[in-house]
């Protein structure tokens, strides 16, 4: 037992009195964190965009605008999140702000470069709702996790659970209904079904794992 006691103790994240540190991620973690992040948004974005879905926050918004505007959704997702920016900064500080705009640039980037690396004939739109709104999730939730956001309704959610500890989740639940409400005047009834399939699994991600309590990195 004495052991015990002392091995858990000289575990990293563990105090001497028993209390949990808070570890710091380093530069090249945070890094590794982001490419991976925007790497599954972005193919998240793809497979949606194959099928003609759309789905919640920023990337819904995005894609539904491409529909309706012909510009690459890569660049209409970085033109939306620019007023988000500001409030970035305000609600969540400059370095915040300062890794969300890195993460938005590299998103379009990414959604620029990646037709050269996955090219998508077919992909069945069941499994493009729910697969693409899981990966997007897990991109959000890995920068979130790192201390960034996709930006855009990203913001807002987790300023809102960071401030006034409103789940990330539920206010993305909501703001997603009103992205599927506008869809309907533009994507088929099928597709719109579809589409809110793809925006339960990405909020599911949010409510099921994003729960800093639980989280000792920072």
């Amino acid at each position: 037992m004495i052991f015990a006691r002392l091995w858990a103790s000289l575990k990293p994240g563990n105090t001497n009195d028993g209390s949990t540190e808070r570890l710091k991620h380093t530069p090249l973690e945070d890094a590794y964190a982001f490419a991976i992040g925007c790497s599954m948004i972005v193919l998240g974005i793809v497979l949606l965009k194959t099928v003609g879905l759309v789905t919640g926050g920023v990337a819904g918004i995005a894609l539904l605008v491409s529909y309706l505007i012909p510009l690459p959704v890569g660049v209409l997702f970085m033109l939306i999140n620019v007023p988000f920016f500001i409030f970035a900064y305000l609600g969540m500080g400059r370095v915040f702000m300062i890794k969300t705009i890195i993460v938005s640039m590299a998103i379009m980037g990414l959604a620029v470069l990646m037709p050269m690396a996955v090219h998508i004939d077919y992909v069945q739109p069941l499994f493009a709702a729910v697969f693409g709104g899981t990966i997007i999730g897990m991109g959000i939730l890995s920068l979130a996790r790192h201390g960034a956001g996709a930006g855009g309704t990203g913001v807002l959610c987790l300023y809102l659970q960071k401030k006034r500890g409103i789940n990330a989740g539920q206010t993305q639940l909501i703001i997603d209904l009103i992205i599927m409400a506008a869809s309907m005047f533009v994507i088929p009834g099928e597709r719109l079904l579809y589409s809110v399939v793809s925006a339960a699994a990405m909020s599911l991600v949010m409510m099921s794992w994003h729960r800093p309590e639980r989280y000792i990195g920072r």
